[in-house]
């Protein structure tokens, strides 16, 4: 699945509750947010701290 820039995206596995964490696409990275609290801080990741993140959680690195 190829991300448009600036669209809020949350996990399907979260369904229809705003208790969930969204991402965007943004120029050379990615915005993290709260769901709960959208108007609060956004955290910015550039693309290749992004991509060890995903390569983490597709490994297993962050199951609890």
């Amino acid at each position: 699945m190829t991300v448009p820039e600036g669209r809020w995206f949350k996990s399907s596995f979260s369904a229809n509750t705003d208790n969930c964490v969204e991402f965007r696409r943004v120029e050379g990275g990615v915005e993290v947010r709260n769901s709960k609290r959208p108007n609060d801080a956004i955290i910015r990741y550039t693309d290749s701290e992004w991509k060890a993140f995903i390569l983490g959680v597709k490994n297993g690195e962050f199951d609890i």
